[in-house]
């Protein structure tokens, strides 16, 4: 049961990843290029806790956490940028 939780956690990965990079190539404004990074930094976010389940390796998920609240800064640094200006 678990095999296959896992496997279906992968391919909808892939779809995100896929789907993510299509956002990033073929975005009209700016803001959808934002949209599809954040969307990407998710979904390694979602890669390295799954990692972590695979290999045992729990240390892996204070990375995750981390690098999850840097991806929320930067994305509130470049919205704001994008408003009005630092």
């Amino acid at each position: 049961m678990a095999e296959t939780a896992l496997t279906c956690a992968y391919v909808l990965i892939f779809f995100s990843i896929v789907f993510g990079i299509l956002r990033l190539i073929l975005g009209s404004r700016t803001v959808d290029r934002v949209i599809a990074i954040d969307l990407m930094t998710v979904v390694s976010i979602a890669l390295i806790a799954l990692y972590a389940d695979h290999a045992g390796r729990f240390i892996y998920l204070d990375v995750a956490l981390v690098y999850g609240l840097l991806s929320f800064l930067g994305v509130l640094a470049v919205a704001r940028y994008l408003e009005d200006g630092l």
